[in-house]
């Protein structure tokens, strides 16, 4: 006879019910280590929760918690450059176009024209010494004194017999081919007689140059900054045009190197100028009839580079 259940006695659980039972309390200890900080089983709901989690944000508190993470510094604006794109309509003879990059972001803007060329005159004479000194420090070479002194002749004086000795000591040509591809040149060309004086440059591509000068490609890291320095001591006939735009004390901190050439052949006058400030580059060219001489277009490189300056407060 089968033995009656007391009523405190449990009943028999069956198979089914056990089972089920285990897969709870299973459960249960999985939620449990993946609640459990550097457990294996750590949920990953902070690392997809806005931001990567990291030991200190699992330490602070919780990932959802947005009250306990610090908010993002807002970048600074930086500031603007000195100048003010805009279309130009000056009372100039001939043809005029400027380009100015902004060295902290590569932007480039300019006048419609600005991928024009014209011969450069003395203004490649910054190129050619950069190049000098760069291909003489990467052969681990240092330029003698007499050589510094004949670099800052070219820089300083625009020499143009010191500047053909060292367009034949840097191969000619190939030193212009080496501009273009250094410094990501796209609109110049070597002269067809392969002199420096006839290379042909364009606005934009003078403002590149110059940012290839001022970060470092030009001249190498050995001579860069003492290139800079030399171009901000130009003096004599070679001092004029954009930085004679600005106050007397900024002057002096900007680097320029300027060209001027009567081109008889073309019975025009090629007057070019380049300029290195803090945060620019610019490049500013004119051709006009020859006989309105040279004073007419140094001026004019003064004039555009006015016009395109923002108004002082």
């Amino acid at each position: 006879m089968a033995r009656q259940r007391r009523a405190d006695e449990p009943a028999d659980a069956s198979p089914g019910k056990l089972i089920a039972i285990a897969v709870v309390l299973i459960g249960l200890v999985l939620v449990s280590l993946r609640l459990l900080p550097g457990s294996p089983f750590e949920s990953r709901a902070a690392a997809e929760w806005g931001a990567p989690a990291g030991p200190a944000e699992r330490a602070t508190g919780a990932p959802g918690d947005r009250s306990s993470r610090p908010s993002p510094t807002p970048s600074p604006t930086p500031e603007p450059l000195p100048f003010q794109a805009k279309d130009l309509d000056l009372d100039i003879e001939g043809w005029y176009s400027w380009s100015v990059l902004d060295r902290r972001s590569g932007e480039i803007v300019g006048s419609d024209n600005m991928d024009e060329t014209s011969t450069t005159a003395s203004l490649i004479k910054a190129w050619i010494v950069a190049d000098y000194l760069r291909r003489a420090d990467d052969a681990g070479q240092t330029p003698s004194d007499a050589k510094l002194a004949d670099a800052t002749k070219i820089i300083r004086d625009s020499d143009n017999t010191r500047a053909e000795q060292f367009y034949n000591t840097v191969g000619r040509s190939a030193s212009i081919k080496r501009l273009i591809s250094l410094c990501d040149l796209t609109d110049s060309k070597v002269a067809p007689d392969g002199g420096w004086s006839r290379t042909a440059l364009s606005p934009r591509d003078t403002a590149r140059m110059g940012a290839c000068i001022a970060d470092g490609r030009a001249a190498g890291p050995e001579w860069t900054k003492w290139l800079i320095d030399e171009m901000r001591l130009v003096r004599g006939a070679g001092d004029f045009g954009i930085r004679k735009a600005f106050p007397a004390a900024e002057r002096k901190t900007i680097a320029i190197k300027n060209g001027w050439i009567d081109r008889t052949r073309e019975q025009e006058m090629h007057i070019n100028c380049l300029a290195i400030g803090d945060t620019w580059t610019m490049g500013v060219m004119v051709r006009y009839p020859i006989g309105k001489g040279y004073e007419y277009g140094m001026k004019n490189c003064q004039k555009i580079t006015e016009a395109l300056l923002r108004p002082t407060t």
